[in-house]
């Protein structure tokens, strides 16, 4: 392990008496807005603090590298269920957690704040917090840890998190087959409800794809049983690139969404390119249509849009709930009452308050 909390506790102090703003930064891998106000660097303050992999948990310092405890995971047989994205190789464990994304086993695995069980934090008056616990049990009652996972470093500066670790799967198999929007959306709702073991799915370009992990042999068995699938050979490539927006269809000068709605929603409607994942749950699209339309077709499929800019992952929501926005602002007052932590990532309708 490396660094020491003092001299980040000292900083927030400072600039919680002098209403300075801060912008908490990692690795750098999400390239957020940065207005000018003094950086709380937390790439000095990292490694592993405790892991028991018999107790399937880890505890590990925000400045972490997110590849080395992949690394020291697989080593001892396990993983990070939920698949983060890197977008990176500078990718922290710190700045995984703000940012709460999870890759495409989140349909069938959950998502990343199902997993943390316990944050260490530093709150907007430079006070050292902790909440939660290292076995789910000890997680009760108003749940701080969670409330950390994508709120984006404006609720506290993240300085240590316990994650629920999981059982790597022995053998993975990728099928595709040809279909239509519709066609593939009926499939994977058909299809996720029944005993497959069906970690991922994706819908591009006319190409329905199916990633299978388990055993070899629960593997092999359900390959068989959904027939006229054919077996990818890049599988694995498919998903790691799709998880980490590496793919052709992310490399676009046009406007690009993310929109998360109901997974049972029929297609929506909007004209441009699409790539669906998460069960049918997120339908990425790059079109020309207003926000305001894109914003509307996601309230009324159940969800909200993302407007993602050129290469990064800055969240602007659409179409969200005004009573979670309501939420927000009453928590942000209560753990950063002078509004000092990472300020540029506020909507702004919340800013002017």
């Amino acid at each position: 392990m490396q660094g020491d909390l003092e001299p980040l506790l000292a900083q927030v102090r400072r600039a919680y008496q002098e209403s300075m703003p801060l912008s908490i930064r990692g690795g750098g891998s999400k390239r957020l807005p940065v207005t000018g106000e003094s950086v709380l660097d937390m790439r000095l303050y990292s490694g592993v603090v405790e892991y028991q992999p018999s107790e399937l948990f880890i505890t590990v310092r925000a400045g972490t590298l997110l590849v080395a405890v992949e690394r020291l995971l697989e080593e001892n047989g396990q993983m990070l269920a939920f698949e983060p994205p890197h977008l990176g190789l500078q990718a922290t464990v710190g700045g995984m957690v703000a940012a709460g994304l999870s890759g495409p086993r989140r349909m069938t695995a959950g998502a990343l704040r199902d997993y943390v069980l316990g944050v260490r934090l530093i709150d907007g008056q430079g006070r050292d917090l902790s909440f939660g616990g290292r076995v789910i049990k000890n997680v009760a009652g108003f749940d701080v840890s969670r409330l950390m996972v994508g709120a984006w470093g404006t609720l506290g500066v993240i300085t240590e998190v316990t994650l629920k670790v999981a059982p790597r799967f022995s053998h993975q198999m990728t099928l595709e087959w040809n279909l239509s929007e519709t066609q593939a959306l009926k499939r994977m709702n058909e299809w996720i409800g029944q005993s497959w073991p069906i970690t991922a799915t994706s819908h591009h370009q006319g190409h329905f794809r199916v990633r299978l992990e388990g055993s070899a042999a629960s593997v092999e068995v359900s390959a068989k049983a959904l027939a006229g699938g054919r077996e990818v050979h890049d599988g694995k490539w498919w998903w790691s690139a799709l998880r980490e927006q590496q793919l052709d269809f992310f490399a676009t000068p046009r406007p690009l969404w993310r929109i998360v709605v109901r997974p049972t929603a029929p297609p929506l409607g909007l004209s441009g390119q699409s790539l669906i994942e998460w069960g049918g749950g997120v339908r990425w699209m790059v079109c020309e249509h207003g926000s305001n339309q894109v914003g509307l077709v996601a309230h009324h499929a159940g969800g909200y849009a993302q407007r993602h800019p050129s290469m990064g992952v800055y969240p602007m929501m659409l179409g969200t709930n005004h009573e979670g926005q309501r939420i927000h602002r009453a928590l942000r007052e209560l753990f950063d009452p002078r509004s000092i932590l990472n300020p540029a990532l506020m909507a702004p309708e919340w800013a002017s308050r």
